[in-house]
């Protein structure tokens, strides 16, 4: 239990040392007008006070990832507590920070359009398509699972179809309606729903009987895979998560006032850190590997999140939790729509105040989602994780290259890069939905593609600091 109290403590302390470490370098700006009030139109740019938008921007990010990817990240044992802590610190809350900054920097753009402002135009149609992958496979997982939660928690009274279909509704309508008429009025409920929960779980935990196990760097898992790459594709939301630089820049066009945004942005990482360190910490105490691994493959994570809230807190207690986290990824899934509905009307430039012009791209994604939700999670959640973290080592290059510009410490935005960079690429050469190389390999091949990336991150730096120079000496 030590360990689970000093990761918790370590959490916290980093959002007051390092990520006000952080904050001094981007440097916010008081004075400057936020995107919400220079660009408002009473559906995507509404100014919203700061603790709602806190509040929305963890829901937004905070979806079945901190929850199922914990889990099933439990499986290798306590070295999953050092992912999730050092994630979460130096790269995660860094990615959204830097994300959700950057983005209120340029009036509320999402992550393609950063990408083609600081790594090129060709980056902007590669990111353009890796969001939308995203947020599609985001959208239809996070239907998918809230949907197995309350068929568990209803005992299968009500049939998973029409489930699925009550929550694709809520979802259309948040996704074409202004932020503020559904996602900024029951949020806070939302909120409060998981708060609760998440802290009936931990506390439960903390005065039980069962033991949280102590810091091993011993790989525990059953089916013995590798802790590199493996388990940074597990555990995602939580540590790092590409997911959240497309729910960023959504709030990105709420927030009243720079200096907001270490609260909102790194700070929300934070509690999803502390979040994903509850549910690891419960299903390590309370399962063995074996056991664990048999539920997640029998029934998804759902049923693990069932197991643990009734054996923690009882029937009432339990149904507590259980809806705590069926509402992180509906809060989740609504935004990932709304997300590519916006990334969609920027890319093909479609003003989005009438409603008609919403739902000529809010139907089509619908549709292809609900065709999505025919396919195996299992195979949905590998294509997801690997999605995800390819999303993040782009979000965090785009970072590095704004402070390299800048003239300003890009180290803290580049070290995690190129770890999860090399990741990526080690994890598409090794498993069987990309090249099915020999992990020896991957890891050699991985190497050298990391390098071709970087120095073509050097070459674009010295160029546009290049271009940067001749456009304010042309002003001056």
């Amino acid at each position: 239990m030590v360990t689970f109290f000093i990761a918790i403590v370590l959490l916290i302390v980093a959002y007051f040392t390092y990520g006000k470490f952080i904050e001094k370098i981007f440097d916010p700006a008081e004075s400057r007008k936020t995107p919400a009030y220079s660009n408002t139109d009473g559906i995507d740019f509404v100014p919203m006070h700061k603790q709602k938008n806190a509040l929305i921007q963890l829901l937004n990010i905070a979806g079945t990832g901190p929850i199922f990817g914990p889990i099933m990240g439990a499986l290798y044992g306590p070295v999953a507590f050092l992912w999730i802590v050092i994630g979460s610190i130096f790269a995660g809350a860094v990615h959204d920070y830097l994300t959700g900054m950057i983005s209120i920097r340029n009036k509320g753009a999402h992550i393609p359009e950063l990408a083609g402002k600081f790594l090129g135009e060709a980056s902007k149609h590669i990111v353009n398509f890796f969001a939308l992958l995203l947020l599609l496979l985001v959208g239809t997982v996070f239907v998918t699972t809230p949907a197995s939660l309350l068929a568990l928690l209803l005992d299968g009274k009500i049939a998973v179809g029409l489930i699925i279909t009550a929550i694709f509704i809520y979802y259309f309508l948040s996704t074409i309606l202004p932020i503020d008429k559904i996602i900024g009025r029951f949020y806070p409920y939302f909120g409060a729903i998981l708060l609760l929960g998440t802290m009936g779980v931990g506390g439960a935990l903390i005065f039980s009987d069962y033991t949280i196990p102590e810091l091993s760097l011993t790989n525990m898992h059953p089916a013995n895979l590798p802790i590199f790459p493996m388990l940074f594709f597990t555990i995602t939301c939580g540590a790092l998560s590409g997911f959240h630089a497309t729910q960023s820049p959504i709030i990105s066009r709420t927030v009243e006032k720079e200096s907001q945004g270490r609260y909102i942005f790194y700070g929300m990482m934070v509690a999803e850190g502390i979040i994903a360190m509850i549910w690891a910490a419960a299903a390590m105490s309370i399962f063995d590997g074996q056991t664990l691994s048999g539920m997640i493959s029998s029934g998804t994570p759902s049923a693990v999140v069932n197991e643990v809230s009734m054996t923690l807190l009882g029937a009432i207690g339990g149904t507590l939790a259980v809806l705590g986290a069926i509402v992180l990824p509906i809060t989740s899934g609504d935004t990932a729509f709304r997300a590519a509905r916006s990334i969609i009307a920027d890319y093909i430039k479609i003003d989005q105040q009438k409603l008609v012009k919403r739902l000529m791209i809010a139907v089509p994604l619908f549709g292809v989602s609900a065709l999505l939700t025919q396919i195996d999670f299992n195979l949905l959640w590998r294509y997801f994780s690997w999605a995800n973290q390819a999303t993040a080592a782009i979000a965090l290059w785009i970072g590095a290259m704004y402070l390299y510009i800048q003239g300003k410490n890009y180290l803290v935005a580049m070290a995690p890069a190129l770890f999860i960079t090399y990741m990526v690429f080690v994890y598409i050469l090794n498993q069987k939905i990309g090249f099915s190389m020999d992990l020896n390999t991957s890891f050699v091949i991985g190497l050298g593609l990391t390098a071709i990336i970087v120095a073509l991150f050097y070459l674009k730096a010295r160029k546009n600091k290049d271009e940067e120079v001749e456009t304010s000496v042309a002003v001056e």
